[in-house]
């Protein structure tokens, strides 16, 4: 009898304990931005569009400077020479065809970037998750066959372009497994997947990840990174007005 006793409350202490030790809603939330927190990044990357039967690649390097810089020059034949910056809170295009420089805003925002199921409004938000939206913890899911936690995100104002977000992050490591981007109606406007993570200066990176925009039909577009380097100086001139018209 005593030995049942002591194993049942052996039992109720290990279920106690392992509840107590689940993390908050805020605390899952502030590991996914402090995953995507970096000085600087550089790499040599791959746009993989496919809308239907057709397919498209398309080839880059991209700098970038914490959320608010980046700069990105596509060098694939179709594309090449066309050129993004990123600075301060404004996206700029260069083309040429029209050897012109353009500012993408107003409703711009919200269109396809390069045919891609990513809107150029997507890759504007310099801000963390945890400063725009409210978490609520889910519970926990198997996603691509890992334990998860989920995590429902309520925007804090209306003018956020996904007013509601669903998040997956792994128990072990806590990669950003899934997500999902919904309107305020709770129609599902885009999700996403990782697919691929290297250990990059000691820490867990994402490089490769697929996104689907659910308003096309059969469209998906897969992006992939390589030759990641973290937290190296990059020279103020690469995020300059001048190199995006060089």
């Amino acid at each position: 009898m005593y030995r049942k006793l002591f194993l049942s409350v052996l039992l109720i202490s290990i279920a106690v304990s392992a509840f107590s030790q689940a993390p908050t809603a805020q605390q899952l939330l502030s590991r996914v931005d402090n995953n995507e927190i970096y000085q600087t990044i550089e790499y040599e990357g791959e746009i993989i569009i496919e809308h239907g039967s057709r397919r498209y690649v398309k080839v880059m390097k991209a700098w970038g400077r914490g959320n608010t810089h980046s700069f990105i020059e596509f060098t694939n034949p179709e594309d090449r020479g066309t050129k993004y910056l990123k600075r301060d809170g404004r996206l700029f295009v260069y083309s040429p065809d029209t050897e012109e420089v353009m500012l993408i805003s107003g409703h711009m925002l919200k269109e396809s970037m390069m045919g891609s199921d990513m809107s150029y409004e997507d890759t504007l938000n310099n801000e963390t998750l945890s400063s725009r939206y409210d978490p609520v913890l889910a519970g926990s899911e198997i996603v691509n066959g890992r334990d998860s936690w989920a995590l429902e995100l309520t925007a804090r104002k209306r003018t956020e372009s996904y007013p509601k977000r669903k998040l997956w992050i792994d128990k072990e490591n806590g990669d950003l497994l899934a997500y999902e981007l919904y309107a305020l109606s709770g129609v599902k406007l885009k999700d996403y997947s990782l697919k691929r993570v290297e250990t990059i200066g000691g820490r867990r990176f994402p490089v490769e990840g697929e996104m689907r925009d659910l308003m096309r039909k059969d469209s998906k577009t897969t992006f992939v990174m390589r030759n990641v380097v973290l937290d190296r100086t990059i020279p103020d001139s690469v995020f300059s007005q001048r190199n995006l018209e060089r």
